[in-house]
């Protein structure tokens, strides 16, 4: 293990001891730093999508260095976060982010029998989301209701968490359906993945694919290769079907062919070659999701790319300013800016960070699992 990487998390517990502090003060799930302070989510309060990232970096931490501060505030956030179940109406596919990283990290690192059972309430929420035609639906919204989204191969870590717990299988029959399907539309034949399939709500048959996030329809949206890749390998360490695992790996030779040469990611992988728009969150979940499948495959060479990513966020992208609250820079929410962030800190890519340096180091909790 390079000293870097541990020197590495040091100082940003250190950074985050004293930046944390001022989330606290304030009362808020942070989302992203700007102006020397955290800011609250954009859209939606604290049922916003990302609220997990802030407790579960507070857990990772926590296992970091033993420092029940972080303990404390990821509480705090759980707290905020639980108070959500009741709002009900704005929560979507994404309570597998907000509450496995929050509770289910509590349940899984504590003990804790309050969390276990509002991690399970989560799952609940999640499964009633699925549709038998076929897919879990995404969003709320009555003109999406046969939208799936990539993003949730990630949430059903949820899914596969609350069989494992319960001993019930109709979460992970639930996961494993969503899965197979979005593998079926979702990848395409270069090793690339679509953000957004629209179903018909009534009998499943595929309508279209929308652009999303990305920079146009049929390009590669970075984060979403991310999500992809990591998400499969999941898939394939819960559920042991191969194929899951052939479609992570391809997954993965896709994303580092396109990995730049100073290390860092580019929001979309089509974008115009005069056009300068990084994403590094799409970087730090790929390395976690690289790492996984070094651990799940024995082949190294994974996780040499993934030391590139994080050598390039390192080298060019970290923020050690006490004038700022965040690590993470050049993270970009979406390709054509929808408000919720270019260019700025945003907070789950300093989740992310932190969780591949912990897996370089071998201290990661897994808390996708």
């Amino acid at each position: 293990m390079p000293n870097r990487y541990k020197e590495a998390l040091d100082r940003i517990a250190v950074k985050f001891r004293k930046t944390a502090e001022t989330a606290a003060e304030a009362g808020i799930i942070p989302y992203q730093s700007a102006g020397g302070k955290w800011i609250a989510s954009p859209y939606d309060g604290n049922s916003w999508w990302t609220g997990g990232f802030w407790p579960g970096l507070m857990w990772e931490l926590w296992k970091l260095t033993g420092d029940d501060f972080f303990l404390q505030e990821a509480r705090r956030v759980e707290k905020l976060l639980t108070e959500e179940f009741r709002r009900f109406r704005r929560l979507n596919h994404d309570v597998g982010f907000m509450y496995l990283l929050s509770c289910g990290a509590d349940a899984k690192l504590t003990g804790d029998e309050q969390a276990e059972t509002d991690l399970l309430h989560a799952a609940s929420l999640l499964m009633g989301r699925f549709n038998p035609a076929g897919f879990i639906r995404a969003w709320n919204e009555p003109e999406r209701t046969g939208y799936a989204i990539i993003d949730c191969m990630m949430n059903l870590s949820l899914l596969y968490r609350a069989s494992r717990d319960t001993g019930d299988p109709r979460f992970r029959q639930v996961a494993k359906i969503h899965a197979d399907r979005t593998q079926q539309e979702f990848l395409r034949a270069d090793g690339s993945v679509s953000h957004i399939i629209e179903f018909d709500p009534e009998n499943g048959k595929r309508i279209r694919e929308h652009a999303g996030q990305g920079y146009s329809l049929g390009s590669q949206w970075s984060r979403g290769q991310a999500w992809g890749l990591y998400g499969f390998a999941l898939a394939f360490r819960h559920l042991k079907d191969p194929e899951y695992l052939e479609t992570a790996k391809r997954i993965a030779a896709n994303f580092t062919k396109h990995i730049r040469a100073d290390g860092l990611t580019d929001c979309d992988f089509c974008q115009p070659e005069d056009v300068f728009r990084l994403d590094n969150i799409a970087g730090a979940i790929a390395a976690c999701g690289l790492q996984e499948l070094t651990m799940l495959t024995g082949d190294e060479a994974w996780k040499r790319h993934a030391e590139r990513l994080v050598d390039g966020m390192l080298e060019h992208c970290a923020d050690w300013g006490e004038e700022h609250c965040g690590i993470l820079t050049h993270c970009t929410a979406s390709y054509h800016d929808d408000g919720a962030g270019r260019h700025s800190n945003i907070t789950y890519g300093d989740y992310f960070l932190v969780e591949a340096l912990m897996k370089l180091c071998n201290l990661d909790p897994e808390l996708w699992s």
